[in-house]
């Protein structure tokens, strides 16, 4: 299995309103390094998964409706907690489609890691159709 990484990052504000968030129920703002690695059996005519640039178009695009947005205000998040985890899946998501538009059925998976500090992180990961 072959992969690719490339990553980005994004700064948010969110609020996670439940008492098991503690502090974090309120307001505040969030930085993460998103890492988007895609997955595939054979190599393409170029000997490579994917284009280096092409993906960090893709991931940049799945990114851009994000940055420096108030995810309560996001109609993504409607009712929806915005977890590390949860924003990871949604990122995915939305990854996912928009390389079934341009890659085809070469891919196999892909995963999405969200990285608050050194020592936090999660993620997400999906086959491929």
């Amino acid at each position: 299995m072959y992969t690719l990484t490339v990553r980005d990052n994004i700064m948010i504000a969110h609020s996670l309103p439940r008492p098991a968030f503690g502090p974090a129920q309120g307001l505040h703002g969030a930085t993460f390094v998103v890492e988007l690695s895609i997955r595939a059996l054979e190599l393409d005519e170029n000997a490579t998964v994917m284009d280096i640039g092409a993906l960090s178009g893709i991931l940049g695009s799945a990114l851009e409706e994000l940055r420096y947005r108030n995810l309560d205000e996001h109609p993504a998040f409607e009712g929806r907690l915005t977890t590390t985890e949860a924003l990871a899946g949604h990122i995915a998501e939305d990854v996912a489609a928009r390389l079934s538009q341009s890659e085809g059925e070469r891919l196999v998976g892909l995963s999405v890691v969200l990285r608050e500090n050194p020592d936090a992180w999660a993620g997400y990961s999906l086959d491929l159709p």
